[in-house]
């Protein structure tokens, strides 16, 4: 076997050529890193939102509370369901809520994005134990006050601690705090009161109605109860269920995009590692041809250099990947497919994703050193020596 140091040796004897392939192997790693980590942040974002001991209830047909309509009437035949968790007052615990969406103008950017607007009733940020207030106040109810969530306070026009904006025309609304809610999707929206997102934009009923359940083992019978009465025409999911359904359209285009460009950049780095090793050959025949006099054999030459680039792809991947840890502090914008709004996320590192990126460096760095391996070891020692 070739000894290691010799390949060492050689990286830094050709410190451009090695520099050069090790950027470019990590430029693709960072590209692949960093998508994988949107989409998971993506899922993290939406997943954390739901709960499994809360019931979701919309109207049957509809995919996401934008389209589904719950009439007043049925939000107190879903309360007294069995399965439902009672409150101090002997009543079930539910929320009835209305979702909208408005156009507001982005800061420091040009254009106009939609934000998601909930319309909650007095006890709606009670029904959530992760949502807190971080600036300001909590909304008074019956009130022209709203709070908005941490991730897009102060990225809108207007949308920020004690500033007013029109929640439809002619009809202003003041922020008066900021919340947030463990970095959940609900972090992108703005909360209202019930009463006056409804008048506002002429709603009857609400959008959908949450029900918290007295253990998740209840789930199937809640939802039977609900479903199997046709006169209600409506349909129940798990809150966390809802919330992973939510986020696979943004998470699958993140992700298969961010593959795509990925697979363009590790073409690109594998021709250059390629290039790299044909190169180091040429400049190092007589090397090789040393190394067969003294008794190497071809597979210890050709597994000498396939180590040798999968080693120098490795680097350029261990580089990519902390730069796509440096990436976990930013917070990305984009539009949420379901909602059709602006959502802000996180790039979400998980072990597997660091590791999968290695792996994908280290398989880059093997298939583009493999052909220029097998040709260093069909070199013949006589011709090396000659310098042919």
């Amino acid at each position: 076997m070739v000894p290691i140091k010799y390949n060492v040796r050689s990286l830094f004897v050709r410190k451009a050529t090695t520099i050069a392939t090790a950027v470019g192997v990590g430029f693709a790693v960072w590209v692949f890193a960093t998508s994988l980590m949107l989409s998971a942040g993506v899922k993290k974002t939406l997943g954390s939102s739901g709960s499994p001991d809360v019931a979701v209830v919309l109207r049957k047909g509809s995919d996401a509370e934008l389209a589904s309509g719950v009439e007043d009437t049925q939000i107190s035949l879903i309360r007294a369901t069995p399965g439902v968790l009672k409150g101090p007052d002997g009543n079930g615990v539910t929320v009835g809520e209305v979702v909208v969406v408005s156009a507001m103008e982005k800061l420091g950017a040009s254009g106009i994005s939609n934000v998601q607007i909930r319309g909650i009733p007095a006890d709606g940020m009670k029904f959530r134990p992760g949502a807190h207030i971080v600036q300001g106040r909590a909304a008074k109810p019956g009130t022209d006050e709203a709070v908005v969530g941490a991730r897009i306070a102060g990225r809108f026009k207007n949308v920020g601690l004690d500033e007013k904006f029109d929640i439809k025309k002619n009809r202003p609304v003041t922020i008066v705090g900021v919340f947030e809610d463990d970095g959940s999707s609900y972090e992108s929206e703005i909360w209202a009161d019930v009463d006056t997102v409804r008048t506002s934009f002429g709603r009857t009923g609400v959008s959908s109605v949450r029900a918290r359940l007295e253990s998740p083992s209840k789930f199937d019978a809640f939802k039977t109860a609900i479903e199997s009465d046709k006169r209600l025409g409506l349909l129940v999911m798990r809150e966390d269920a809802y919330y992973e359904k939510q986020s696979e359209g943004t998470s699958i285009f993140v992700g298969a995009l961010g593959v795509l460009i990925s697979v363009f950049c590790a073409a690109g780095a594998m021709i250059g590692a390629m290039n790299t090793m044909y190169a180091a050959i040429a400049n190092r025949k007589r090397e090789i041809g040393i190394l067969r006099a003294l008794g190497f054999s071809r597979t210890s030459i050709l597994i000498s250099f396939v180590l040798e680039s999968t080693f120098l792809s490795f680097v350029g991947g261990a580089l990519g990947v902390a730069g796509a840890l440096a990436m976990g502090s930013v917070k990305f914008s984009m539009l949420n497919f379901a909602s059709w709004s602006e959502m802000v996320f996180g790039f979400e590192p998980t072990p597997s994703i660091i590791i999968g990126s290695l792996v994908f460096a280290a398989v880059m760095g093997f298939v583009g050193g493999f052909l220029p391996a097998v040709r260093a070891a069909r070199t013949s020692p006589v011709t090396a020596m000659r310098g042919g």
